[in-house]
C-alpha cells in the first residue's frame, strides 16, 4: 500500500490542490483511496465534505491523538496532506511511514529557498534515501521570467520534476464543489489532463 505524501514547508505553494487531485486521479482508476490531512487547517478534510457521493470515494483519515499510524485494512492507496512548517517530530512520524513524496512549489525566491532547505533536509534524514521524491510546478504561467527561473533552478536539485501545472481557475472552481480533474467531462480540463499524464505516470509505477 503505497503512501505518497504531498508536503513543503512553505505556505500556499498549492499542496492540498495537488493532495485532492493526487486522490481523484488514484479513485477514478478504481483504487481504495484515502485521503489524510495532518494540517491544522484540515483542508482536505472540508473538501471531502463537499464531494457528491455518486463520484468515486475517496475515504477520510485522521491520525488519532495527533500520531501518524498506519490506515485500516481495505485500503490500497493513502495520500496524506501535511501542513507548513512541517519539520521535527511530526516530519519524523511523516517519514516513518511515506513510500513516495510530491514537493509541490511556485515560481518565486521563497518557494525556491524554502525547497532547497527542504530537499536538503530530506537527503539528510535517516529515511531520506528510502523516499522516492518529486517535484511539481505549480500555478506555472509559460513565457514568464519567473518560469523560466524555476526551470533554471530546478535542473541543478538531485529530484526529478514530474510535472508543471499551469496557473488556472479550474482548480479553484472545482475544489469548491468537492471536485477533481478526473470528476468533470474531459474536454472542460483537456489541457489540465495532458499536464497531468507525467504525473500519473508517476503515480502509475
Amino acid at each position: 500500500m503505497p503512501v505518497i505524501v504531498i508536503a513543503n514547508p512553505k505556505g500556499g505553494v498549492g499542496k492540498s490542490t495537488l493532495a485532492t487531485n493526487v486522490a481523484g486521479c488514484l479513485a477514478a482508476a478504481g483504487h481504495a483511496v484515502m485521503l489524510g490531512d495532518v494540517d491544522r487547517q484540515q483542508s482536505a478534510r472540508q473538501w471531502l465534505a463537499l464531494r457528491p457521493a455518486p463520484l468515486p470515494p475517496i475515504r477520510g483519515w485522521e491520525p488519532a491523538h495527533d500520531e501518524i499510524v498506519r490506515p485500516p485494512k481495505g485500503t490500497t492507496h493513502v495520500v496524506l496532506d501535511t501542513p507548513a512548517g512541517l519539520h521535527g517530530k511530526r516530519l519524523d512520524a511523516v517519514l516513518r511511514i511515506a513510500d513516495r513524496m510530491l514537493i509541490p512549489l511556485q515560481p518565486s525566491l521563497f518557494d525556491i529557498q524554502a525547497t532547497h532547505a527542504f530537499v536538503q533536509g530530506l537527503r539528510a534524514h535517516r529515511r531520506g534515501a528510502e523516499i522516492e521524491l518529486g517535484l511539481v510546478g505549480m500555478r506555472v504561467r509559460e513565457h514568464t521570467r519567473a518560469n523560466e527561473q524555476l526551470h533554471q533552478y530546478l535542473a541543478t536539485l538531485p529530484v526529478p520534476v514530474v510535472a508543471w501545472l499551469r496557473d488556472t481557475q479550474n482548480y479553484v472552481q472545482l475544489a469548491a464543489h468537492g471536485l477533481t480533474l478526473w470528476d468533470v467531462a474531459p474536454s472542460r480540463v483537456e489541457r489540465d489532463l495532458e499536464q497531468w499524464a507525467p504525473l500519473k505516470a508517476w503515480l502509475d509505477r
